[in-house]
């Protein structure tokens, strides 16, 4: 490559830099949970059959899971892929048999259960603490709740913050969609967790 292009690539790169190139990791998840919020999305848990690897349900069906699932992938990490080599490789440190009675991994549905991505998290990212101070929450983590009736809930910690009460808003599929809300502390947490690749591989 001669110098007078190389100079050139410099050049373009410096003036319009390629989008996400200097972007932390935290950023760009952020901004690829927020491009989820404007899609119409129904809520729909039921099982799927679906490919591997990178599968995934139909685009207007999904749950909370699939608000995580979706933005990770759009940076290129398939956390179903993920999570099942690392259930194959470690099935008894998730709780599949003990909440579900599985003998086995299911490529189709184990990335989509919340407690096997609180387990999947704290082995491959980092555990934080369950902290009730707004401080503590960052953008780009994740959060889970227990809402009523035992549900397991996951969300997406934006960059954005209420002009209310000042917490972080929750990127997550609570029902009605993927939306952008303030409801970090609107039910018992129960984990809090740090995944960015870039940063723990």
């Amino acid at each position: 490559m001669s110098i007078a292009l190389n100079r050139a690539i410099f050049i373009l790169l410096t003036l319009f830099p390629i989008a996400g190139f200097c972007q932390p990791f935290a950023t760009q998840l952020v901004e690829a949970a927020m491009a989820r919020t404007h899609q119409q999305v129904s809520y729909n848990g039921a099982y799927f059959s679906i490919a591997y690897p990178n599968g995934d349900v139909p685009q207007h069906l999904g749950v909370c899971t699939d608000v995580v699932i979706r933005s990770y992938r759009t940076l290129g990490i398939d956390l179903q892929k993920e999570v099942h080599e690392d259930m194959l490789a470690h099935f008894n440190q998730y709780p599949s048999k003990r909440i579900w009675g599985l003998s086995h991994t299911d490529k189709n549905i184990d990335h989509r259960r919340v407690p096997n991505l609180q387990v999947y998290f704290s082995r491959h990212g980092e555990r934080l603490a369950n902290s009730s101070k707004k401080e503590d929450y960052h953008a780009g983590e994740l959060v889970t709740w227990n809402l009523p009736g035992n549900l397991p809930h996951i969300g997406i910690v934006s960059d954005q913050k209420s002009s209310i009460t000042g917490n972080p808003l929750i990127i997550h599929n609570i029902g009605s969609g993927p939306e952008i809300s303030d409801m970090l502390f609107a039910y018992k947490i129960t984990g809090h967790y740090r995944f960015m690749p870039e940063n723990n591989h």
